[in-house]
């Protein structure tokens, strides 16, 4: 067997840990000897053992020797676990097969070079496209300091999110509304407008079973008008944070904050959204699932602050001067300036289409 064969069995194992580690990356850990596979891992939960750690203990006493294949490098610092690269090298396996380098500081190359340093064998950049892609929010993160977004729109052909009066529900099909769970599942927090809570009052939640933490519910709310009967204050569900200004009330604060709501004041008297990813970041939140209205996706789309972009596009046709649409705003004056994208999946969902699209990097 190849190197790509037991890395492709790898990446299965990482994917399996989906919407369950949280701010860490999702791993894969295969152990083989003699072309025989003795350990299979994955990282499967945020603060509980790697995916390494798993792999070595089913070898056992067969590690020795052995050669383990890992999508992603084992790890040197200490964090909620030791060192993987420390075990690696006592567990006496004689090669390391590495998908991706870890982009985080504290790793970056690190674990790679303790491994060499021990006289173990590495082989690094095995399918590491495919791994890369697996674990993209992890890597933008570590890039960049902020964290990975994605815009997400449920729209008429016509490019329209509701009627003149308002009227959304339904304009996709249970299938496309249960396939945009999956995406609820997999990022860290969910975020939208204090007009989506007044129009909907939605729990923001991931109804999909099995699903082992809820994302953080964030609502973007300038003069703090968000209605006090919302569910999102009161189900206890997922956590709520709020942001807002200086122009909010201090008695309103004072509330939702008795009520468990994070409420997060920007000194400015406005919300930027820059602000509000970086403030998310330093507070461990790596992705951002932005479902928040036309507003909303347009100071995303106007700072070019998102990484992927989910339309869900419905066979009917509203239409309407005044029905929103899922991008409002100004908008780009000239065409040159409009930021060009690149389809990267195109299926069908029961009786919709979904759209899927990334920004081509310059």
């Amino acid at each position: 067997m190849t190197d790509e064969h037991y890395m492709n069995l790898a990446l299965g194992l990482a994917k399996q840990g989906e919407g369950q580690t949280g701010a860490n990356p999702l791993v894969g850990a295969v152990v083989v000897k003699d072309g025989q596979v003795v350990g299979m891992g994955a990282h499967l939960k945020y603060g509980e053992a790697h995916a390494e750690v798993h792999a070595i203990q089913m070898a056992g006493r067969h590690a020795e020797g052995a050669e383990i294949y890992v999508t992603l490098e084992p790890c040197s610092h200490y964090g909620k676990t030791p060192p993987c690269a420390e075990l690696v090298i006592r567990s006496g396996l004689k090669r390391v097969v590495v998908a991706a380098e870890d982009p985080n500081p504290l790793v970056s190359g690190r674990g790679i070079g303790m491994l060499k340093e021990a006289g173990i064998e590495v082989t690094s950049g095995v399918l590491k496209e495919q791994a890369e892609e697996l674990n993209e929010k992890f890597m933008h993160f570590m890039r960049t300091g902020l964290p990975y977004v994605t815009l997400k729109a449920a729209v008429s052909l016509d490019g329209k999110t509701a009627t003149t009066t308002g009227d959304s529900k339904w304009i996709t099909s249970e299938e496309a509304r249960m396939d945009a769970h999956k995406y609820r599942r997999n990022h860290q927090s969910i975020l939208v407008g204090v007009g989506t809570i007044k129009a909907d009052d939605p729990s923001l939640t991931c109804r999909l079973p099995g699903t082992a933490n809820q994302p953080v519910r964030v609502i973007l709310d300038t003069n703090l008008t968000i209605p006090l009967h919302a569910k999102v204050i009161h189900d206890n569900e997922a956590p709520t944070w709020i942001y807002t200004t200086s122009k909010a009330d201090p008695d309103t604060i004072r509330y939702l904050e008795d009520k468990g709501v994070q409420v997060n004041v920007l000194d400015s008297g406005s919300i930027s959204v820059k602000a509000v990813l970086q403030h998310l970041a330093a507070n461990g939140i790596t992705s951002v699932y932005v479902e928040g209205g036309s507003t909303i996706h347009a100071s995303f789309v106007n700072e070019g602050l998102y990484q992927q972009i989910i339309f869900y596009l419905a066979p009917k046709l509203i239409g309407g001067l005044h029905s929103p649409s899922a991008i409002s705003g100004e908008g780009f004056q000239s065409m040159k300036d409009v930021p060009l994208l690149q389809f990267t999946t195109i299926s069908k969902i029961g009786r919709d289409l979904k759209l899927a699209a990334k920004p081509i990097k310059e």
